[in-house]
Order: structure tokens, then sequence, then C-alpha cells
């Protein structure tokens, strides 16, 4: 079991108050939900139930484009922000038609995915061992180096080469548990979150952020945790302990999918005694 960094603190701490005043449930895919590349039965149960009992639920998380079409459509969820922030989709069931919302203009994703395919040839003969990520065919914005998702896991010297050979062709850049993610524009997860719920669900994600609760894992998801009090990291979490540029409030005990089916017990039983 993990230990909680230096400002976290476990997720029985969190106020029952607190997570019976909820409205959203945002949360992270990968090392979140995931165990390894599958999603537990456990993980997605907690999904639909957190869902059914009334939630507002929306992944958000590095993955790409292609992949977050099938999430809008076949999850239980409401929305997903995919590409670290670069697009939300929502498909809304009864008119059958998919919601599809970009930070960037067709002709900006274009040129940035230019530069993208130069800087790529560029990472990939520059550090030995990185690949491109399988999803990549299946992304309109960013690009996303494997640093262990289906490679050799490789070491910290070669993951910050990849950080700063993005940073140095002017790309932002961010880590993940399974890539590095570079991409042109001034979007992260959490710009592109505010839209998502000011455009889809008219909440100000400002005024209401005690009525919403974020769960990640790693690096990428510092934003969120950052902006969100009622935030959560699953215990693996803590692998990234001195690398954050923001810690989540609370942690839980256990790692990845487990950790996620921990905080959905914690927030249904105190819905549950809300509405009895």
């Amino acid at each position: 079991m993990a230990e909680p960094g230096s400002g976290m603190k476990p997720l029985r701490a969190l106020p029952v108050a607190a997570r019976r005043r909820l409205r959203v449930l945002l949360t992270d895919i990968d090392g979140t939900i995931t165990d390894g590349t599958r999603v537990p039965a456990a993980a997605y149960s907690a999904l639909e139930a957190l869902r059914a009992s009334g939630l507002i639920v929306i992944p958000v998380t590095g993955r790409p484009a292609g992949w977050c079409d099938m999430i809008a459509r076949s999850w239980p969820v409401d929305g997903v922000v995919g590409e670290n922030g670069a697009l939300w989709f929502r498909y809304d069931a009864k008119r059958r038609r998919m919601e599809r919302h970009y930070w960037l203009s067709a002709p900006e994703r274009a040129a940035a995915r230019r530069r993208l395919v130069r800087l790529e040839r560029k990472i990939l003969g520059a550090v030995p061992g990185a690949a491109l990520a399988a999803d990549q065919p299946y992304r309109e914005v960013d690009l996303a180096i494997d640093i262990s998702e289906d490679v050799r896991p490789l070491g910290p010297k070669a993951v910050a080469r990849i950080l700063t050979l993005f940073e140095n062709a002017g790309a932002r850049a961010k880590l993940s548990s399974i890539h590095v993610n570079g991409w042109f524009g001034d979007f992260d997860k959490l710009a592109m979150t505010r839209r998502l719920l000011a455009e889809g669900f008219g909440i100000d994600a400002d005024k209401a952020r005690d009525k919403i609760l974020f769960v990640g894992d790693s690096p990428n998801d510092a934003p969120m945790f950052a902006h969100f009090p009622l935030s959560v990291g699953v215990a693996n979490i803590c692998d990234f302990s001195g690398r954050l540029e923001a810690e989540p409030g609370f942690v839980t005990r256990r790692t990845g999918a487990a950790g996620f089916a921990e905080l959905g017990r914690a927030l249904l039983a105190a819905r549950r005694v809300r509405r009895s």
C-alpha cells in the first residue's frame, strides 16, 4: 500500500458533507480506472453506479479522439475531454448525434500536425527506446510518445530528454503514466474541462469548485489537482512524489482501478445517506 505524499490526506479525511454535495465527477482513465490496459469490472461498475446516482461523470484523458468517440458513445458517461484538453465530445443518444468541439480550428490543427510530424522524427531519432504510441493514428491534435505502455519502460533521463525536445520546439508537454504527450496550443485538461462544463452543462468550474471532484494518477493531472480542492489521487500517484507541480488533496489506499472503486464506494455511501 502506498503512503500519502506530504500534502495528501487519506481518502477517509474527505468530509462526508463534501461528498454529499457533489454534482460532477471528473476522472482520468489510464492508471486511474485501469489496471494496465484493462478496465476491471469493479471500476466500470463504480463508474456506472456513480452516474446512476445523479452525478455528471466525465473522463478527462490524454487518450486520442478515436477512443473518445467510442467512450462518449458506449461508456456510462456524460461527455469526455481528450488529448489532454484538445477536444471534448458528447453523444446525444436520443438524437443519435455526436457533438465534437476542438480548442483549435481545423486550419490550426493541420498546421500543428505538420510541426508535430517533424518533431516526431527528431524525438524518435534522439531517444533510443522511445516509440510512437500505438494509439497515435487515432489522434487529431497531439503527439504521444510511448515511454512504458508497449515498450520497455524508459528511464528518467530519457523521459526528461523527450520533455525537453518538445519544450525546445515551443510545444507544451506533459508526462502521463504511459506517454509523454506534446502539442501546440494554449490548452490543457483544465482549460477544456472548463469549456465542457460551461458549454455542455451550464456549470462554472470556478464558482462550483466545491461541487466538483477530480481523480487522477500522474503529472499531467496537476492542473486539475491544483484547481479543484476536492481532488483525489489513486495511490499510484505516490510513484511521482517530488515530480508533481500540484498534488491532490486526498489519496486512496489502493492503486489504479481498485483505488477508483474505493473512491466510488465512499461517494456512493454518502449519497445514499443524503437520499434516505
